[in-house]
């Protein structure tokens, strides 16, 4: 082993102690916050049980309030039925259960504003679990890189970087796209689906107590977030696998993606077809369809576009894919000298992806002048591509 080599894997090993030592620290603090969490998590349990029971102590006491304020204008007209001491008892009574009220919905208010306070620290307690995760899952992915055998260390880094790297922002890409998921149905359907059993206790307590068109008022907007949440459930299941492309194919999956996108982001979009279209095989479908959704998913963050055109040219042996926007552009040269790599982070994985598939990827931007990126693919005799059942 040369010097230089030696070198290296010296400078891996006290890395890889590092990195270890670290990891640990973060697991630590990482169970800490777990252990904070749960304990504020049991708290907020206990917090909105007592809510809920002096909410109903509140209704017990106006209900018992109303019965009295009866009681008292029944004695007070009536002097020959009922004395002095009747009338003072039962003014008394009224007023004790006044003040009741007024402690019960003191003691209401003031757990309500301990239960928001728990809610706010339980969320930026889940964020600083959720990033040390994060932290700990990158220190994992490169560990397990660096705890190959060391000794071949420099044929490693002169034959195979560029593929470890490449795998190691696939593992990334995976771990961020299921945060990704967890977070959607946590912000979306979860917070929706907890927001229509309340309105649903609440109903349920409307019943006989509140006019009916309100009650079918409440009823009504239960309906309706119920259908929102389904209509997200179904956007997330089609981000993940759209079922046109097993279903149909490349092309129609395409043309309803570029509407939707035109509807959802009214960002005029042109899809134009050239050739003869051919069946690919699954992997290679969903690789393209995966680019074409990059693409569009820069355009509507960065692009500043009103205007995109997807092209896709079948040919005998290739397959072209040409995404063109109108949109502010920017200058190739930072992104290759890695001045913008977290901008644009969204371009490199399409490049990487085109390369999983052997081909090739082309970037042509300028300022003011927008974008165009095309995937150009072999379509036969590719072994990257795997067969279709």
């Amino acid at each position: 082993m040369t010097n230089w080599a030696k070198s290296i894997e010296d400078i891996l090993r006290n890395a890889m102690k590092v990195m270890d030592e670290s990891r640990q620290k973060v697991f630590e603090i990482t169970e800490g916050a777990h252990q904070e969490l749960h304990m504020l998590n049991v708290e907020l349990g206990q917090i909105t049980e007592e809510l809920q029971r002096t909410i109903d102590t509140v209704d017990h006491l106006q209900v018992e309030f109303r019965q009295s304020r009866v009681r008292l204008a029944e004695v007070s007209r009536d002097f020959k039925s009922y004395t002095e001491k009747d009338i003072k008892e039962a003014y008394e009574h009224a007023n004790r259960l006044q003040a009741e009220i007024l402690v019960y919905r003191e003691k209401e208010t003031h757990l309500k504003r301990h239960r928001h306070d728990l809610q706010k620290r339980i969320r930026n307690l889940e964020r600083t679990i959720e990033r040390a995760e994060t932290v700990a899952a990158q220190m994992n992915v490169v560990l397990e890189y660096f705890t190959g055998d060391l000794s071949q260390v420099t044929r490693i880094l002169e034959t195979a970087r560029n593929r470890q790297l490449i795998g190691l922002k696939i593992i990334l890409a995976q771990e961020e796209e299921r945060k990704r998921i967890a977070r959607e149905i946590h912000d979306g359907p979860a917070q929706a689906l907890a927001n229509v059993a309340l309105r649903a206790e609440i109903a349920e307590r409307m019943v006989g107590a509140q006019p009916e068109h309100l009650i079918r008022s409440e009823i009504a907007e239960m309906k309706s977030q119920v259908r929102q949440s389904l209509e997200e459930v179904r956007k997330m299941i089609f981000k993940l696998r759209p079922m046109t492309i097993d279903d149909l194919g490349l092309i129609p999956a395409l043309r309803k993606f570029t509407q939707d996108f035109e509807e959802n982001y009214r960002i005029t979009t042109r899809f134009k077809l050239v050739g003869q279209e051919v069946r690919l095989p699954s992997a290679m479908e969903v690789g393209v369809y995966r680019f074409v959704q990059e693409a569009f998913s820069n355009i509507h963050k960065h692009a500043e576009a009103s205007f995109v055109t997807l092209e896709i040219v079948f040919m005998t042996d290739w397959l072209t894919v040409v995404v063109e926007d109108n949109g502010v552009g920017f200058r190739p040269d930072k992104l290759q000298k890695g001045t913008s790599m977290g901008e644009h982070f969204g371009l490199i994985g399409m490049k990487e992806r085109t390369e999983l598939l052997e081909g090739e990827f082309h970037l042509d931007s300028a300022p003011g002048k927008g974008t165009r990126v095309e995937m150009r693919v072999p379509i036969k005799n590719n072994p990257k591509n795997g067969g279709r059942s």
